[in-house]
């Protein structure tokens, strides 16, 4: 059976958390279970609520759809967001310029889809840790065409500008992945103020500590805050096939 924990926190620097989070382990609609993180962006209070309506129109929608098809049901979703974003963004002043990130994540037994816009990112954790989700960044786009390594990535003046947002266009582009999961296997979706504080090697050392995972997400946060907490921190974690580990384990030392 999937365990789960999420957790969101202001950080140290900022007055506002502009990062919304929703975790599912039970069905929404036609999908078993749905985790999303997103990571708002615009004036005061418009990341905020960008967030804040991109997810709950993405949950709404999963919770209304008739497709069975997860990839279906989430871009249709997503772009729905898209639209509502953008039509309340040109009927508020206060909001023009709003969207916000967007990474969403379905555990189907052993079979992992996600799909993403924007620099929030979901990491499949096993004996490595692996990025699934590609950054839309500026920064991303010049590592890709070499023009910088990936080190000098990381503190790059320009990492916090993205080249795609749920709302930033009329139309939204939407990246889908999946993945095969091993008994194990861990999943992280986190926006980038933990990505920022925290390296991967790291990330992963703190996820195969063999503490609870309340305890492993707690320290995630806790190690972003220490590094500067320059940005809100969202972290969820998904243990996917949890309970097919404890009988593995169980079954091994059973005396023949």
């Amino acid at each position: 059976m999937l365990r789960s924990y999420a957790l969101t926190d202001i950080g140290r620097r900022r007055q506002l958390n502009q990062d919304y989070i929703y975790a599912s382990e039970t069905p929404v609609g036609n999908l078993p279970n749905l985790f999303i993180v997103a990571d708002g962006m615009g004036g005061h209070k418009a990341g905020d609520y960008a967030s804040d309506l991109a997810v709950e129109t993405v949950v709404g929608e999963a919770e209304a759809s008739f497709e069975k098809s997860p990839e279906k049901i989430l871009g249709h979703a997503i772009s729905k967001a898209n639209e509502i974003l953008r039509k309340r963004a040109s009927e508020d002043f206060d909001l023009s310029g709003m969207g916000t990130t967007l990474v969403a994540a379905i555990c189907i037994g052993r079979y992992l889809e996600v799909a993403n816009v924007g620099d929030s990112r979901l990491y499949v954790i096993r004996d490595e840790i692996e990025q699934v989700t590609e950054d839309h960044s500026l920064v991303e786009e010049m590592v890709r065409m070499g023009g910088i390594g990936r080190e000098e990535a990381r503190n790059h003046p320009d990492k916090n500008i993205i080249t795609r947002a749920v709302g930033a266009r009329d139309d939204v582009e939407v990246d889908f992945f999946n993945r095969e999961l091993q008994t194990g296997d861990m999943v992280l979706l986190c926006s980038d103020g933990l990505t920022n504080m925290v390296d991967d090697e790291t990330i992963c050392r703190i996820l195969k500590n063999g503490k609870s995972l309340r305890d492993r997400v707690e320290e995630l946060v806790e190690t972003a805050n220490v590094n500067g907490g320059r940005d809100n921190i969202s972290v969820i974690v998904i243990e996917p096939l949890a309970d097919e580990d404890l009988y593995e384990k169980s079954y091994e030392n059973v005396p023949e």
